[in-house]
């Protein structure tokens, strides 16, 4: 069977454990040599080891049934497929491999919008290296919170694929949530003062990392159009307002002690804000507190954001709000169902009438495919328009494979996108638009 790049990390490539497959792509020598039987191979061309990027879904390790000369060209490789599962390193190998005859380099652009242009350089000519994740939990930041993992790269790949700043968020509600029946529930009610408590262990791991990784910190206005691929940033978010418990004044000490500027309202926790798409709802809505909470936002300089809140949420937000609205993770379904984390037309409208933007979301359960990815961003575009929609890859945050497992394939986004938008179009997308609505937002 052929694999293409953006198989991996999906279910087709971890379905071919063990069968013989083609793979096309561009070796690079661990060490330099005239020949060699070990190398890995990428989407893009490389130079040396220290190209390669550190997400272990774009990388594939392959090991030559015979020492192979390596003049840097693209190759066309059989052999069989295995999947790895223990921690480090690339996840695939191929090996007892040997090279395909007929692939040269146009065919082999041909064969996949991952080898349009080397890394970065897609998304450095659609969108000048400026791309914005609008919720992210990359860098292990979940795991960090409660010493279950260390930091893993964020800045890095930030820079091999474009991306000059990421909403970073903290999980509010995550101390009383599990998953339970199939679905992310709250299982008990947290003790006072406990969910405040966590929120400020949960904000200093969030700088940790930040500092751990020589990001920048966007406050304000200028610092986020400071922000580039070659300075990536970070603005620090909350998913879930839980922290406050209730409490108004605890929002100005975030936004003073922790730099937050990004808030989403609710998450998995029915909470004082509001109601949630998977639980009952049982508080029409925005409550008297969550509008509250906007207000105050809007006044100190706080992106709101409505997602997991229901559509009465949004319809009352989008009412009390004088600043556009952001829903930072989602896609669209045609047909209403219970408990889902999609949404209806008329709901993605609602935060567009706002001036807002809706993050596209790429589990692969929604999105098989870069392809489909791609076509669901130009579905979203034709209901909400092109100045509406973004880029919210829930990263390292999904519960399933992503189509966007690293912050590097987001070049390979770009250039895929190309195929359906142009360069001005691709770069609202890939983070114009939600600059927009922060420098509407942020002074």
């Amino acid at each position: 069977m052929k694999l293409r790049w953006h198989d991996l990390g999906g279910p087709r490539a971890d379905r071919a454990d063990g069968r013989q497959v083609d793979l096309a792509g561009y070796p690079v020598a661990f060490l330099p040599a005239a020949s060699t039987d070990q190398f890995l191979m990428m989407a893009e061309p490389g130079c040396c080891a220290g190209c390669v990027p550190a997400n272990p879904l774009a990388v594939v390790e392959v090991t030559m049934r015979t020492p192979l000369r390596l003049r840097g060209e693209a190759l066309r490789l059989s052999g069989t497929w295995q999947v790895v599962t223990e921690p480090g390193g690339a996840r695939y190998r191929l090996v007892d491999a040997a090279p395909v005859a007929g692939l040269g380099r146009r065919a082999l652009m041909a064969a996949s919008p991952l080898f349009c242009l080397p890394a970065g350089a897609a998304l450095a000519q659609a969108a000048d290296g400026t791309a914005v994740d609008i919720h992210s939990h990359a860098g292990n930041l979940i795991l960090a919170t409660y010493g279950r993992a260390t930091f893993s790269a964020v800045a890095a790949p930030m820079r091999q694929g474009g991306v000059s700043a990421i909403c970073l968020a903290m999980v509010a509600d995550s101390p009383v949530i599990q998953t339970t029946g199939g679905r992310i529930r709250p299982v008990r009610e947290p003790r006072p003062g406990e969910l405040a408590s966590f929120g400020q262990t949960a904000f200093g791991q969030l700088h940790a990392l930040v500092r751990d990784q020589g990001l920048a910190l966007v406050r304000s206005a200028a610092d986020l159009r400071a922000a580039h691929a070659s300075r990536p940033s970070v603005i620090v978010a909350a998913e879930g307002a839980d922290f406050l418990e209730g409490r108004i004044e605890r929002l100005d000490d975030a936004w003073q002690r922790w730099g937050l500027r990004h808030l989403q309202l609710t998450h998995y926790r029915v909470n004082e804000l509001g109601d949630i798409q998977t639980e009952p709802s049982t508080q029409g809505g925005l409550t008297a507190f969550g509008a509250e909470v906007i207000r105050r936002c809007n006044q100190l300089g706080i992106v709101v954001d409505v997602a997991h809140g229901t559509y009465e949420l949004v319809q009352k937000a989008a009412a009390v709000t004088s600043k556009p609205l952001v829903l930072s993770h989602t896609s669209l379904t045609e047909r209403p169902a219970a408990w889902t984390r999609r949404i209806l037309p008329y709901h993605a409208k609602a935060v567009a009438d706002t001036g807002g933007v809706i993050g596209l979301w790429p589990p692969t359960a929604f999105f098989p495919s870069l392809d489909a990815f791609v076509t669901g961003f130009a579905r979203l575009v034709e209901i909400v328009g092109i100045d509406h929609v973004g880029l919210g890859t829930d990263m390292l945050g999904l519960g399933s494979p992503s189509i966007v497992p690293g912050y590097a394939e987001v070049a390979t986004l770009a250039a895929a996108l190309r195929t359906r938008f142009n360069a001005e179009e691709t770069a609202k997308l890939l983070g114009g638009n939600y600059r927009r609505v922060f420098l509407a937002t942020v002074p």
